[in-house]
């Protein structure tokens, strides 16, 4: 049998484990800011920190990177741990940047002690301009030169709340004709009079992501600091401050994120969709949010399942929402009882059975797990199919109801159908059939062969319900794509249909919040979170394919 490959980041562990770097540890982080709800790319993250720390025997830390109070929120923070949780994954240790203030503080005085650092009073536009383009060098700014006791000085002050909001700034003094604009003297601290979300008014200036994210690392000793492509050009100057900080040397890796169809990754753009009240929260079913695809009733472990499939790469590429699809299914299939629902009803009266008699069919629940039981479906005289299952004159490849041909219901009789019923408008209300009495299913000897299998459900014992049915968020794949139009262009107004006339089987009113179902025909269905057995309310996860529909495309 043959070894199965490994991936680069396992390649530059197993190197590292080999050459006992770091005492043959690994430790990673997964780092989120609290300023949002987890989304499909941070589901990547997870899986390649947790993943491959689990792998090597190691541990990894969940750390809040919580360096922007004006965005951050104790509501992310807690949504974040839930979703982590609940993807599966367990952290060694919980960390804020927060955590490391003080020390952050000193190490900025550290460097502005060796000439490393400098206050800047230069407005944010003024920097801006001085930073200089791709192809021309920047500016030294007025300020570079100031003295290491001016700078202690008025770093000092900046702490101590003397200045305003954008009054002044510490940078690192790098060299302003590099190549990388990152390394043109970055900004390391701004001045932010707000409330911290955990350290309240203790502090009014704040470190920038670039300084306080490498120095989080080698606070807590990781060993490999994996993050997405778009960090790549931050690397040297992750690598800068600890050079220069003397600190430990942990190292950065950069992987392709995950890009998939008719999905943004955006936190920002994501919370404009919430705040223009185009959905109905971060945990819509159709965002693109850990929560969302909770709620929508992706499983864990297809999200797992789909991350592995996707793989690691080192270039970014479109994934198809067809494979998440296809992870989703084959887990539910797996996993999700079998049940009836009819979502647009068609009466059907079977005019030899007798009146008043039901019958309690026993209906194995899925037939994918021998151990999942069974359950009671009643059965009557009048029942519901899909108002699509019939037509009255249908091609000869129409395997479902019409006028001569014979057809089973799921788990009960085959039925002839003999004609049907119309309005004044001419549209089929009803239609008439005959059972075959010894054709049940599981005792049938009938020797009559139905084609097809209807779905179906008692009319007196059925249960309304009201099922959402969701469809991408967005109508183009790549919303984000097209220079110079706003991604809510690309809005699908149609993402979101209610049906507020399905009927469901009665067992269906024993469900619990995010229980998981097959609608048989029709998708994978979930118990919504506002699910009651007043009002059941069922989330389509994901449709069936449909051969006859495919057929007349």
């Amino acid at each position: 049998m043959s070894k199965k490959s490994l991936n680069f980041l396992e390649q530059i562990i197993e190197k590292d484990l080999k050459e006992d770097k770091h005492g043959g540890r690994v430790h990673t982080r997964f780092p989120p800011e609290p300023n949002g709800y987890l989304h499909i790319g941070h589901a990547k993250a997870l899986w390649v920190d947790f993943g491959l720390a689990a792998k090597y025997n190691g541990k990894t830390n969940l750390r809040f990177d919580d360096t922007n109070p004006t965005k951050e929120k104790t509501e992310y923070v807690d949504a974040i741990k839930k979703d982590i949780k609940w993807l599966g994954y367990e952290w060694d240790h919980e960390f804020y940047t927060s955590d490391y203030f003080q020390q952050m503080y000193d190490f900025a005085v550290d460097l502005i002690q060796k000439g490393h650092a400098y206050v800047d009073d230069s407005t944010a536009e003024e920097i801006r301009e001085m930073k200089g383009t791709p192809t021309e060098p920047g500016v030294d700014s007025p300020y570079r030169d100031r003295s290491v006791a001016e700078n202690l000085d008025l770093f000092e002050r900046m702490k101590n709340g003397e200045f305003a909001d954008g009054e002044r700034v510490l940078r690192a003094k790098i060299y302003m004709a590099a190549d990388n604009m990152l390394m043109r003297d970055p900004l390391m601290y701004r001045i932010k009079h707000a409330t911290h979300h955990r350290t309240g008014d203790d502090w009014c200036i704040y470190p920038m992501y670039d300084f306080a994210h490498g120095q989080s690392d080698s606070i807590e000793k990781i060993t490999h600091s994996l993050c997405s492509l778009e960090f790549i050009h931050h690397r040297p100057l992750y690598n800068w401050f600890i050079k220069k900080l003397e600190t430990f040397p942990s190292r950065q890796t950069e992987f392709a994120r995950m890009n998939v169809e008719y999905m943004i990754t955006s936190k920002r753009k994501l919370l404009r969709l919430v705040e223009e009240g185009l959905v109905t929260g971060w945990n819509d079913p159709r965002m693109p949010t850990i929560s969302g695809m909770r709620r929508r009733g992706y499983p864990a472990a297809a999200i797992r399942t789909f991350c592995e499939t996707t793989g690691l790469t080192k270039r970014d590429n479109l994934i198809e929402m067809s494979l998440l699809e296809s992870c989703i299914k084959t887990e539910l299939n797996a996993t999700a009882s079998r049940v009836m629902a009819v979502l647009d009803p068609l009466k059907v009266v079977i005019t030899n059975y007798p009146e008043g008699k039901t019958e309690d069919l026993l209906v194995e629940n899925n037939p994918e797990d021998e151990n999942s039981g069974s359950r009671k479906v009643p059965f009557s005289r009048e029942i519901y199919i899909e108002k699509a299952d019939f037509m009255e004159d249908a091609p000869e490849k129409f395997f479902r109801l019409s006028p001569g041909r014979d057809v089973r219901l799921k788990g009960a009789y085959i039925v002839h159908c003999d004609d049907c019923v119309k309005d004044e408008n001419g549209e089929v209300i009803q239609v008439n059939c005959t059972y075959y009495d010894n054709s049940k299913s599981g005792e049938d000897v009938s020797n009559v062969k139905a084609k097809g299998t209807l779905h179906w459900v008692s009319i007196e014992h059925a249960v309304s319900a009201e099922v959402h049915l969701y469809d991408h968020l967005f109508s183009d794949p790549t919303p984000m794509g097209h220079e110079g139009k706003d991604y809510l262009e690309f809005f699908n107004k149609e993402s979101l249909v209610i049906n507020d006339k399905a009927l469901v089987e009665p067992a269906l009113l024993e469900a619990k919040v995010g229980d998981q179902f097959q609608f048989i025909r029709l998708g994978y269905f979930c118990a919504d979170e506002t699910f009651t057995k007043e009002k059941p309310v069922f989330n389509r996860t994901v449709t069936m394919r449909d051969s006859w529909a495919k057929m007349k495309k």
